[in-house]
């Protein structure tokens, strides 16, 4: 009985990944695309095998798996990265996460996401280097989320950010260094870069010092 309730909870768990691909891809209709066309999951699949062999210690066994869903899928998932339920990479090319990566359940990311590590030559093996990310994260196209840091649950990280620093839950950060966007009530977060709705407080300020040195050169 238990081997069979554990394969009914592991096929429902594969229909759920398939319907949160339908769910967060438009351009896919059912579940038999997402099964076959859909590069991100397979990367995903690929993980899932090379952790399960990591998990015994079969290490070069793991990163030959990893190796080669990395020649097939363009995403690079270290085996030994800790992957939540319903993870959806869309589009996948290009996507790396490091070794002590811990992300959350329904988490979304973007093609040519890194989740890096910030390490030196003193590092310790096992040591914490990679970030941290919390259920139900997206993470934009091109963004750099680097080191041991944390991105809080609902958090948004806009395209092509770079972020540093800790993230808190329920925040959007844009821009290079990543820092919050500006709350507006229509805010709409758009992954492949910023929408018009989006206010970025650092543009304001660059806007009130032109002005102020408008007004100062008049003055003069």
């Amino acid at each position: 009985m238990g081997v069979i309730t554990k394969m009914n909870s592991n096929f429902k768990q594969f229909l759920s990944e398939l319907d949160t691909i339908i769910k967060k891809d438009p351009a896919t209709s059912n579940r038999l695309e997402a099964f076959l066309c859909s590069p991100g999951y397979h990367g995903i699949l690929f993980y899932r095998l090379s952790h399960k062999f990591w998990r015994l210690n079969w290490r070069l066994t793991a990163k030959l798996i990893s190796q080669i869903g990395r020649f097939f899928t363009g995403v690079e998932i270290h085996p030994g990265a800790k992957i939540g339920k319903n993870f959806f990479i869309d589009h996948g090319m290009g996507v790396v996460i490091g070794e002590t990566t811990i992300i959350g359940d329904n988490v979304t990311m973007y093609h040519g996401v890194t989740l890096g590590g910030t390490s030196s030559i003193n590092s310790k093996k096992g040591e914490k280097r990679h970030p941290t990310i919390r259920d139900n994260v997206v993470i934009g196209a091109g963004a750099l989320v680097l080191g041991p840091i944390e991105v809080g649950e609902n958090a948004k990280i806009g395209a092509n950010a770079t972020v540093v620093k800790n993230v808190k839950a329920n925040t959007t950060v844009i821009g290079v260094a990543a820092h919050k966007a500006m709350d507006t009530k229509n805010q709409s977060f758009v992954a492949y870069g910023i929408s018009g709705s989006t206010i970025d407080p650092y543009e304001k300020r660059i806007e009130e010092l032109e002005k102020q040195l408008k007004k100062l050169s008049k003055e003069h």
